[in-house]
């Protein structure tokens, strides 16, 4: 029998491609909530003794997370033969460590409670800074799926001898991927964070990069804070307009429109989080990695 998909409210485009691109049907459910502010979730598709996936991205997680809670265990006792979770942005990622006294290691909180939702997960270039793998603090199989391919087949098609930026530390693995695979050179940038607002970075060296187009490249892009410190330096350096790239367009109110006034060229995004400036697609690589790890399935011929 055909494993199904459920799409989570919100989530119904990204998941009607993955399962184009899957042997899978596309499931239905109902969610609401009660006049008391309870969740109501309904599986109107039948999952006994299939293969149920539930794809939700996790931005703005807390009022997302206990509907996925609920569609998971309630296709569990309906017979479903095993549930994974499809999550193109996986929240909780950043705070990784203990920065303040009273504080928890938030990623492994949310670490045991999918993992003991779920059997399986997939995800897109998860924040992983402290933590080397998902392996580190999720207890089931995990497939993390890499942008780098589709951002630098984007860049090879829109942007004219560009040149990539990283605007911290952090970044330079998504950067030097990209880089390495359009074949340009790159510089990653230091930055010094004084808060969730206030941001400061060094400028690059920018010798020789006259006639080339910064391409500024980062995994989430929230605040907007980094980037808009990064396209500050590029100009101030005389440098054309940057384009903005993030894998996760989180933007915080104002952060697009903040990194315009910074001087930023285009602004553009993978399709982890629903956004306008969604232009780099990302769901033939989530189905190939659901391939990978999600038990008994078949891939579209």
């Amino acid at each position: 029998m055909k494993s199904v998909l459920f799409p989570l409210p919100g989530n119904e485009a990204f998941a009607a491609s993955v399962s184009k691109a899957m042997s899978c049907e596309l499931g239905e459910l109902e969610t609401r909530l009660f006049p008391d502010g309870e969740s109501y979730v309904r599986l109107l598709t039948p999952v006994k003794d299939r293969e149920v996936t539930l794809l939700c991205t996790l931005h703005k997680p807390d009022d997302k997370l206990i509907r996925l809670y609920l569609a998971a265990s309630t296709a569990r006792e309906l017979g479903a033969r095993s549930v994974g979770l499809v999550a193109p942005y996986l929240a909780y990622m950043r705070q990784d460590s203990h920065f303040k006294t009273g504080e928890g290691a938030a990623s492994m909180h949310m670490a045991r409670f999918l993992s003991a939702s779920f059997d399986w997960l997939v995800t897109v270039d998860p924040h992983l800074h402290r933590h080397h793998s998902l392996d580190e603090i999720y207890s089931i199989p995990t497939r993390v799926v890499q942008s780098a391919p589709m951002i630098a087949a984007w860049i090879k098609q829109n942007v004219s001898r560009p040149v990539i930026v990283g605007p911290d530390a952090e970044s330079e693995q998504w950067a030097l991927k990209v880089a390495r695979d359009v074949g340009c050179p790159h510089s990653i940038l230091q930055k010094t964070r004084h808060g969730d607002r206030d941001v400061e970075v060094t400028a690059p060296q920018t010798g020789g990069w006259e006639n080339m187009t910064p391409v500024i490249i980062d995994d989430i892009a929230s605040t907007g804070k980094t980037m808009i410190a990064a396209i500050q330096h590029l100009r101030a350096a005389g440098l054309p307009a940057p384009v903005c790239i993030a894998v996760h367009g989180v933007f915080a109110d104002g952060a697009v429109a903040d990194m315009q006034a910074a001087g930023a060229g285009r602004i553009v995004t993978c399709n982890t989080i629903g956004h306008a400036t969604n232009d780099i697609s990302v769901e033939e690589a989530v189905a190939s990695a659901a391939a990978e790890v999600m038990p008994q399935l078949s891939f579209a011929a």
